[in-house]
């Protein structure tokens, strides 16, 4: 192993033998009779071995030990003595000197030295070239790594860390449990498992609190360390940000999503815009749609996203409660208004009081109870039946119908100004055929739901199911898709929805119906016969092969008269 080698000492003839010693060994050697030359030597070139006596003219081989080690060299140094039993041997050994050897040199001892100090020089660099890239590496990642011992001190942390959680160097070789505990303890809990059941382990998503008290959402992993024995001696805490991800995922599903409302349409953004900037306004609202669009769904959006959410919503369905009631449900009655009034009663709207009511199908209340909601609406003041006393209310109402209210007004049933009244802002809700790209969400949805309350695990629809839901023409919009999942709920047994579980009139309708290329083609029997012979005649296979129902199989193989002895062509 050839080496660049300086040799300083102050005798010549040293120096001499030195050089004569390790040339012949194929070293190229440089030599220094003095401190302040081998300094100069040092500054100007590098070096892989330096021997240096301890004694000098003009100081010692510890000055340039020192040097050396300040310069922060890795050459290893080999102290030349002439009395290896004096004191200034044995600090050069405790200042970092790789070894000395005594005086008169012999050339065995001196080219062992010098070969074991460049083979310590190479691991050594090589180690420091380890731990300089692991360095750069741990300063590098973005997550913040944190590294503890078998007694749960921390041994190190990089930068992310710092940034994160606000560590600093002074908590270097403190217990990891006494540090600021960001995310209620977790952390000491899942590094303590990690300890003693010595295999990594891994939590998603928990809530903490970084440097500064900022809320995040964190992923934490933890490795342990192990020794050659196999026995745990720490471990890595390594803890990603998934913050902004998490905020990502909710600004999607903001999108996809409104309260209880399924939807990501332009239609449904539109809902959803209007929905928010109506959040804290006290007008009243009138939603308006077809049946099954989800009119109740945004009268909870509006109450539940303002500053009446901590009141009731009370809700009053106006078609299911005869005339001679409602007045009373709404209003209350005192003891004696009626017969059968036996004490007094609040109504809904003394429920509602500070909240929020919900007028559904708010066309079909009598013209009597249309003015009594009227004084409502203007003067916030009802009276109870049997009663003149006003009662104060402070109420936000919201109105729905699926009703043409204009022409309810055009035929008297409707007041006019109660009309006017109601509709200060209108929601329009569009009907399912004019958003059908939210079918899959919504399909997902009601899966979701009908898992957990069916106790199953059905992991969707078929292909074909999916497009017969993207036809449907859904004149009950979406409570009709929901009936329609809910029915198939119930008699599937697979993992997968089919048109076997859907509803016959579903299957049957003239716009879903389940149309295969063989039935645009009239019925090819000759490939009906095929897939009945691929499927060793089960129908309900050959059904599903050909991709239409065993309905309309059944009729095929009866049309064509196909039985097991047809021939193929």
């Amino acid at each position: 192993m050839s080496a660049r080698i300086l040799v300083i000492d102050d005798e010549e003839s040293i120096r001499y033998t030195f050089e004569r010693f390790l040339r012949a060994a194929g070293h190229f050697v440089v030599t220094a009779g003095s401190c302040r030359e081998a300094l100069a030597r040092i500054n100007d070139t590098s070096f892989d071995v330096v021997f240096a006596d301890i004694i000098l003219e003009d100081g010692t081989g510890i000055e340039i030990l020192r040097e050396i080690k300040a310069k922060g060299l890795t050459c290893p140094v080999i102290m030349v003595t002439g009395d290896p039993g004096v004191e200034t041997a044995a600090d050069a050994i405790r200042l970092g000197a790789f070894d000395y050897i005594p005086k008169p040199i012999n050339q065995e001892s001196l080219l062992h030295g010098a070969r074991s100090a460049l083979k310590y020089k190479v691991v050594h660099e090589e180690k420091e070239r380890y731990r300089t890239n692991l360095e750069a590496i741990f300063r590098s990642v973005k997550d913040a790594i944190v590294t503890v011992d078998k007694d749960l001190a921390v041994l190190e942390f990089n930068e992310a860390a710092i940034t994160m959680f606000g560590f600093s160097n002074e908590d270097l070789g403190r217990p990891f449990a006494s540090l600021p505990q960001m995310c209620g303890g977790k952390c000491a809990e899942i590094l303590a498992e990690a300890l003693v059941g010595g295999r990594p382990v891994e939590v998603d998503r928990i809530e903490c609190l970084s440097a500064g008290r900022i809320s995040r959402v964190i992923n934490i992993r933890t490795y342990p360390l192990l020794s050659l024995q196999g026995l745990p001696r720490g471990v890595v805490l390594v803890l990603r940000d998934e913050t902004q991800m998490a905020d990502i995922e909710m600004e999607l599903k903001g999108h996809r999503q409104f309260h209880r409302i399924i939807g990501k349409s332009e239609p449904m953004q539109k809902v959803y815009a209007l929905i928010r900037s109506l959040t804290n306004v006290q007008t009243t609202v009138l939603v308006t749609g077809e049946s099954g669009t989800g009119k109740e769904l945004v009268a909870e959006a509006l109450h539940l996203s303002g500053d009446r959410s901590h009141k009731a919503l009370v809700k009053v369905n106006c078609s299911a409660l005869p005339e001679s009631l409602l007045e009373s449900e709404l209003f209350g009655h005192v003891k004696g208004a009626f017969t059968g009034a036996i004490r007094d009663n609040i109504g809904r709207f003394h429920r509602a009081d500070g909240g929020t009511i919900f007028f559904d199908e708010i066309g079909d209340i009598s013209l009597k109870v249309q003015l009594k909601l009227l004084r409502v609406l203007e003067e916030r003041e009802f009276e109870r039946v049997g009663s003149s006393a006003p009662n104060k209310v402070d109420v936000r109402l919201i109105a729905a119908t699926n009703r043409n209210l204009l022409e309810k007004v055009g035929n008297g049933e409707l007041r006019e100004d109660l009309y006017y009244r109601l509709k200060v802002i209108e929601i329009k809700l569009p009907p399912l055929r004019d958003r059908r790209e939210d079918i899959p969400l919504l399909v997902e949805h009601f899966r979701n739901g009908f898992n957990a309350k069916f106790k199953k695990n059905i992991e969707g629809i078929s292909a074909d199911v999916l497009k017969a839901f993207l036809k449907c023409p859904w004149r009950g919009n979406v409570r009709e898709l929901e009936h329609i999942m809910e029915h198939a709920f119930v008699l599937c047994n697979r993992n997968i929805i089919t048109f076997d579980n859907l509803p016959s009139d579903f299957v049957t309708a003239p716009e879903t119906a389940h149309h295969s290329a063989l039935e645009n083609a009239e019925a090819d029997s000759q490939g009906i016969l095929e897939a009945l012979e691929k499927t060793a005649w089960n129908k309900a296979k050959a059904a599903r092969l050909l991709g239409i129902d065993r309905v309309t199989l059944y009729r095929k193989i009866k049309r064509y008269n196909i039985t097991e002895n047809t021939p193929l062509k």
